[in-house]
């Protein structure tokens, strides 16, 4: 019988649907949705670099962190849920809340949301580190029993985002499971030892992921912080990829010591408060949330961040609307991306090779607050005009460049054209590109615009006149047919 290795699983191509797909949203719905609340503070990767990460912890925006949070003595979330809630209130009793408000919960409604976004695949947590199940799961949780919701959410979503033609990926936790440790996380060290040991934990996670791929057979599988060490990682994939052969796997699946005794915990809490007390002398380029690569991906996952050049190994940009992925009713205007810093962080992002995964958090009754949608909704209207730009592109010779006036520029390419995306509108109605050699472009249309550009080359020098009338918009495509090659830069 064939036993599934790395090198076997490895064989596996990211799909083209994937490279094509370029936007996802992802949704993030639990019990931490009931009480949706978390500070008011910089994003995670400002938060961590400015105070380190017990700071980060005490702190955090992630409002789907809220059962960690509100059990750390003298953080914002324990303040909020004292007062709120009573200092005895736990966190199971937001269940029978959130079972009432998702009964009525219009699903449909909720992935138009996305759809209207132009995303083409949605992923959605199907149990966070809090350990509650959003599918009526045969697995019993080992500390909870019956720890699921009461309506099949995974099922409903999953039904309602592919009738509307997008794919649909599911999140699972299987590094942290707080009710089955009883962990809370205060310290940098934690962070490693939250993850509970033993082949125990290992087979209950393996079990619930294996049933989500046998019963809704997601086209994402996307695992977070990592997985418990000892079992057949290499197998579980082969079963997912034989399972869903366009599936994709991200890369938050490394495995865990099998070493770990009260010695090495011990040493690993000592080199945590070691790294706390020496933050302010580390570099910052190396104060940054990231997440180790598995043996095996499909595609990495940076949070809150971007890259600066063209990566040949696929990613995908992964943020929320706001500075948390769970619902957080304490944000404010401020704390959430505008249309137009959304459209110019994707054009960016998908110039280098990535995918944008942008969150949004649901109340508990599914529907999405305006602040959160307006975003969304920017988003997907540029798109129904500079798709084009957009899907089923690939990175050019070069991601970016400037105009002659300085507006910032950023490329795609299809087999057919060459996409300039303007990151704004210029200064000048006359641009040129620079550091490309355009001697051999036979076209330049505007996407949008009905009349045709007046455009010259001279010297291999592009240069367009744009319409009088610019319209309003985040980023102008511009389409370029015939032959256009990037000017290389001159070493030193």
């Amino acid at each position: 019988m064939f036993e599934p290795t790395w090198e076997s699983v490895s064989t596996h191509e990211v799909p083209a649907w994937y490279h094509d797909a370029k936007l996802g949203v992802f949704l993030h719905w639990g019990l931490y949705s009931v009480p949706g609340w978390a500070p008011q503070v910089p994003d995670i990767q400002e938060l961590l670099r400015r105070h380190g990460p017990t700071t980060m912890l005490r702190d955090n925006p992630y409002a789907e962190w809220y059962r960690n949070t509100m059990q750390i003595e003298g953080s914002p979330t324990h303040r909020h849920h004292r007062e709120t809630y009573g200092a005895g209130f736990p966190y199971d009793g937001f269940i029978e809340p959130f079972d009432d408000a998702t009964a009525g919960a219009d699903l449909d409604a909720l992935a138009s949301i996305c759809a209207d976004a132009g995303a083409r695949y949605v992923v959605l947590t199907t149990k966070h580190h809090d350990g509650f199940a959003l599918w009526p799961s045969r697995i019993d949780h080992p500390r909870k029993g019956r720890y699921h919701a009461r309506r099949d959410l995974v099922g409903g979503v999953t039904d309602a985002v592919r009738a509307r033609g997008m794919r649909m990926g599911l999140y699972y936790s299987g590094g942290y499971d707080w009710p089955y440790n009883d962990a809370v996380m205060r310290r940098p060290a934690d962070a490693v030892l939250a993850t509970p040991p033993g082949a125990a934990y290992r087979e209950y996670v393996t079990a619930q992921v294996t049933e989500l791929i046998d019963t809704f057979r997601p086209e994402v599988l996307w695992n977070d912080i990592c997985w418990p060490s000892g079992g057949n990682l290499a197998a579980l994939f082969a079963h997912y990829y034989d399972t869903v052969d366009d599936g994709v796997v991200n890369d938050r699946w490394v495995e865990g010591s099998t070493t770990r005794n009260r010695a090495t915990d011990a040493i690993v809490r000592g080199l945590g408060e070691v790294v706390q007390a020496l933050w302010r002398f580390i570099p910052d380029a190396k104060k940054s949330l990231t997440f180790p690569a598995a043996r095996h991906h499909d595609f990495t996952t940076p949070e809150y961040a971007q890259v600066d050049e063209i990566q040949v190994k696929k990613w995908e940009a992964t943020r929320g609307v706001g500075h948390s992925f769970g619902a957080n009713r304490n944000e404010r205007p401020e704390d959430i991306v505008t249309s137009t810093e959304l459209v110019r962080s994707f054009c960016d992002i998908v110039s280098k090779n990535g995918n944008l995964l942008i969150g949004i958090g649901p109340a508990p009754d599914g529907t999405v607050p305006e602040q959160q949608r307006t975003p969304l909704r920017g988003l997907g209207q540029w798109l129904a005009v500079n798709g084009e730009a957009i899907y089923g592109s690939r990175p050019w010779e070069t991601a970016a460049t400037l105009t002659s006036d300085g507006t910032e520029v950023r490329f795609t390419s299809t087999p057919e054209a060459v996409y300039a995306l303007l990151l704004g509108s210029p200064g000048s109605r006359r641009i040129s590109l620079r550091e490309v050699d355009a001697t051999g472009v036979d076209d330049v249309t505007l996407l949008g615009l009905d009349e045709p550009l007046d455009w010259c080359v001279d010297d291999g020098r592009l240069t367009i006149t744009l319409p009088d009338r610019l319209p309003v918009a985040a980023a102008h495509a511009l389409r370029i047919t015939g032959r256009l090659s990037a000017r290389r830069r001159a070493a030193g």
